[in-house]
């Protein structure tokens, strides 16, 4: 499922494939200066987001070809690790453990601009350009603890695996879960999140997180307003990073 934006320009075919091919992964500032398209000329398949809000990392593919694999210097390699400290408080106990000092860091490109890092081949986070470091589900699943966090409740759990932005009343139901429900368990060590905030996604029933993304409002304000948009989610259980092979 593609995310595209209103108002950006692209080639207007009738062929949903033709679309998938000219808008997948388009965000709104992209310009293209062929032909408008409206909302009513998309296929139903395609996810409109609405205009300055921010769009997600597109892996919704089952596959994703591998790129070219290298090794980090050790210089960036120390410089990332104080970076995901910085980002991730909670991390901090485990860092030995995610990036020890004496294995080596591989940086494999993969589509989106996105660069994967890997130690031993297995995937522990990525990044997008000059984006936040996100961590990998796997990683995430190895130290559940070691991230900020926020729960929906069952009903959410479908739409969020198949991409769609969380919204509030997912998190705001009985099911759900935000900094200041059950102690410190949610949010960070308790704490609210503000926009832009790194964040993992749990789910009500299950063990294991489901998504990782990026907030697009505050905490405090989900918990207030009860509505709208509050994850624009990067990467999720079954899309394309999960199942990429990094051998």
């Amino acid at each position: 499922m593609p995310l595209v934006a209103p108002q950006i320009s692209g080639d207007v075919v009738p062929q949903t494939q033709d679309w998938t091919n000219r808008l997948m992964g388009k965000t709104i500032g992209d310009e293209n200066s062929v032909t408008t398209f409206a909302m009513s000329d998309l296929p139903e398949n395609t996810r409109i987001i609405p205009e300055g809000q921010p769009a997600a990392l597109d892996f919704q593919e089952n596959s994703i070809s591998p790129g070219s694999k290298s090794k980090v210097k050790s210089s960036i390699q120390r410089a990332l690790r104080t970076q995901l400290c910085t980002t991730y408080p909670l991390l901090t106990p485990y860092i030995d453990e995610v990036v020890p000092k004496k294995e080596q860091l591989d940086a494999m490109k993969i589509p989106e601009r996105v660069t994967l890092y890997l130690i031993n081949g297995e995937p522990v986070f990525f990044q997008h350009m000059t984006d936040p470091l996100l961590p990998h589900l796997k990683l995430v699943h190895r130290f559940p603890q070691a991230f900020p966090r926020i729960r929906i409740d069952r009903g959410a759990i479908r739409f969020v695996l198949s991409g769609a932005t969380l919204m509030a009343p997912g998190i705001t139901s009985d099911g759900g879960r935000l900094p200041g429900d059950d102690g410190e368990e949610w949010g960070a060590a308790g704490e609210h999140l503000e926009k832009g905030a790194p964040v993992v996604v749990a789910a009500e029933g299950k063990e294991e997180a489901c998504a990782v993304g990026l907030l697009t409002v505050g905490t405090k304000e989900v918990e207030e307003v009860g509505k709208g948009p509050v994850v624009e989610e990067a990467h999720f259980l079954g899309d394309g990073l999960w199942r990429l092979n990094t051998e």
